[in-house]
């Protein structure tokens, strides 16, 4: 992929005016999918979960998951969205090898929620509405995965691969209007806005909202205007973009990329483009469609979805605390100064902190052990951090360490142990024997060892070098195979060099 000529930000800023849009789209985690009975799980065999319906097979009826219209209705009522009184499905028309049935049903001109809005805040402080135009109800497209190619893109691929078990997945496609002013924090906006949605959808629990599963996937639009014009520029579309540092980095790529090129005398296509992750830049997909390139018409096989006002309301009342309200509540509760507070929520492990504090364990130390090790067993494993270990397992390892039964270092293998499947944290400690030493006897034998080992660093503790007795702290610890309170292992040491004959 050729290298694109960039443009300084800054610069970018200064003769352009950045005007967004962003499409998120969100899996629903109902039991089934969206028009048929087929289970909606994640990692299963390929091809396993599909029936004619969803392989959109002669013969197939489509019947709409109830579940998924509630979850669609919650979601569209949190985002402050009028709730349509008669919504229709559409077809939109495609040819693509991971949709079986060459279309989509979706919701064109009579989408399920409508008019909504959302206000972020950014790290600044700065508040910004989008503004939602609509929320509508869709199915998923399979997977395809490109094989013999450097990139697992298409593009040098030898063949491809299709998975339909995604197919028929119920989605909810969230489409902002234009999103104007936004300038030197527009990259920023992006990221806060879809990490927003992601909030409440994991809120409402109407997805599982696992960015590296798909749950959540962000198209994000991006166009530049010269200064001072009120045309807008041609735009292009990103697509599943699935992290939020990628949407972050994706909108600030394109700024920089259309800004060279329109600095140089050239044009825009308007297209779809990839995000590639390991070089952080985008390169072109295809020709973006207009509307009436996908020639929808009303779905012939389903009735308009005509949820009564009295649903609506008892749906709205189901509504939990707004995100942002949620997160003052705990900082405060908490004591968590903001920094300490950010990494949490940067960490999005707010929901396991919050759980670890309800099964017993202290605001610090329940921050302390899932943005430390948790974190970095689970970064290592490639995984996310709660789906790793489980809140109350935590909260059994920190009152363990409270309790003086475990120091940090053996409460490190411990969770090791948790893991791995070997059981609650105390029964990982009665297997494995790495309880703290609390017999100073053990203690006292292997010091006295120690200081006659090292009797030039006895001397140094009597003349008074206090600090020399890190050395023959160490060599205990190390006897005790860390079994020990490096505390009281140093009270005994500077108590027994100075009885030591």
């Amino acid at each position: 992929m050729k290298k694109a000529e960039l443009m300084d930000f800054d610069k970018a800023l200064e003769l352009y005016e950045p005007v967004l849009g962003f499409e998120v789209h969100v899996e629903l985690n109902t039991k089934t999918k969206m028009f048929c009975g087929c289970a909606n799980e994640f990692g299963q065999g390929a091809n396993t979960n599909t029936c004619p319906t969803c392989l959109g097979l002669p013969g197939g009826l489509p019947q709409v998951n109830r579940k998924a219209i509630e979850s669609s209705i919650r979601l569209g009522l949190a985002l402050g969205c009028d709730i349509a009184e008669a919504s229709r499905f559409a077809r939109k028309n495609y040819f693509y090898p991971d949709t079986a049935k060459n279309f989509q049903t979706s919701q064109y001109d009579e989408p399920i929620a409508f008019n909504g809005s959302l206000t972020i805040e950014l790290e600044s402080g700065r508040q910004v509405t989008v503004e939602i135009e609509r929320a509508h109800m869709e199915d998923d497209a399979g997977k395809l995965t490109h094989k013999g190619g450097a990139t697992g893109r298409i593009q040098g691929a030898d063949y491809s691969l299709v998975d339909y078990n995604r197919g028929g997945v119920p989605l909810v496609e969230i489409v902002t209007q234009m999103i104007e002013g936004g300038e030197a924090d527009s990259p920023e906006i992006g990221k806060t806005y879809v990490a927003a949605i992601r909030e409440i959808v994991k809120a409402l629990g109407v997805s599982n909202a696992r960015m590296e599963e798909g749950n959540v996937r962000c198209d994000a639009n991006v166009s530049l205007r010269p200064r001072g014009s009120n045309i807008l520029g041609t735009r292009t579309e990103t697509k599943n973009v699935n992290s939020l540092r990628s949407v972050e980095r994706a909108v600030r790529y394109e700024i920089q990329r259309q800004a060279a090129l329109l600095s140089a005398g050239g044009t825009i296509t308007q297209e779809t483009r990839h995000w590639h992750e390991d070089t952080g830049r985008t390169s072109a997909g295809r020709p973006k469609s207009d509307a009436d390139d996908y020639r929808y018409f009303p779905e012939p096989d389903l009735v308009p979805v005509a949820p009564s006002r009295e649903w609506v309301e008892e749906l709205r009342a189901t509504l939990p605390e707004p995100p942002a309200a949620r997160r003052k509540r705990l900082q405060a509760d908490w004591g968590f100064a903001n920094l300490e507070f950010q990494d949490v929520v940067n960490s999005d492990l707010l929901d396991a902190v919050e759980a670890t504090i309800a099964a017993g364990a202290s605001a610090q130390a329940a921050r302390k052990w899932w943005t430390g090790e948790v974190a970095r067993l689970a970064n290592v494993a490639g995984v996310a951090a709660d789906s790793l270990v489980q809140p109350h397992q935590v909260a059994a390892l920190i009152e363990l360490v409270e309790a003086g039964t475990l120091t940090d270092r053996l409460a490190r293998q411990v969770l090791e142990g948790v893991i791995a499947g070997e059981g609650t944290p105390l029964e990982v400690v009665d297997s494995r024997g790495l309880a703290v030493v609390s017999d100073d006897g053990p203690l006292i034998a292997a010091i006295d060892e120690a200081l006659a080992s090292q009797p030039d660093v006895l001397a140094k503790i009597r003349d008074g070098k206090v600090q020399a007795a890190g050395a023959v702290i160490g060599a205990v610890m190390k006897a005790m195979r860390g079994q020990a309170d490096a505390a009281r292992v140093r009270e005994l040491v500077l108590e027994r060099a100075g009885s030591a004959e």
